[in-house]
């Protein structure tokens, strides 16, 4: 069909020719966006995904692994992406009601644990871990990082951060259980 022209295009690309790279982003982009919109129902965020998958493609010269069908390479990454976006979202949203329900004073045992205090102890248990252990729960409970991403953040492999995470749920479950009464 209309492949010869996309066939060029990635030719020039994969020689360096930045004219090509805008000549395929003009002609994919508002296609890519009503793609993503169509998943995540939310235009920001598709144009935000999309515009982030077409800086990957030219930062990390994805372009070069395009054979073939480029248009249909480019609506199945975006619909990939669209979905670890979707699936990240479901498991910060998770993570923060857990986090919230923790917060929430309806949800304290008022009588048993004599209401405030028991809200007191779970702040109190929490500023008890400590460093790396307490950062890595803040990242991944409280804004909802992945663990690759919170641990290049931290400057940290991913066995390591996860480590500080299990040691640092391990101290903030031990805190709790001592403060029971």
């Amino acid at each position: 069909m209309d492949q010869a022209p996309d066939i060029i295009l990635i030719d020039r690309l994969k020689e360096g020719d930045v004219s090509a790279f805008d000549a395929l982003f003009l002609k994919y982009y508002k296609v890519l966006c009503a793609n993503a919109y169509w998943f995540l129902q939310q235009e920001h965020e598709a144009k935000d995904l999309v515009q982030t998958f077409f800086m990957d493609i030219w930062d990390k010269k994805l372009y070069l692994q395009f054979n073939g069908d480029v248009k249909g390479y480019l609506h199945m990454a975006v619909k990939n992406r669209c979905l670890n976006h979707l699936k990240r979202q479901k498991i910060r949203d998770g993570h923060q009601e857990a986090f919230s329900s923790l917060q929430d004073e309806s949800w304290r045992p008022e009588q048993e644990s004599g209401g405030g205090e028991y809200y007191r102890q779970l702040q109190s248990s929490l500023e008890q871990v400590t460093g790396q252990k307490r950062m890595a729960i803040h990242m991944v409970y409280m804004e909802g990082k992945r663990y690759q991403e919170a641990a290049d953040e931290m400057g940290i492999s991913v066995n390591s951060f996860k480590t500080h995470l299990k040691r640092g749920l391990k101290l903030l479950r031990s805190v709790i259980h001592q403060k029971k009464p």
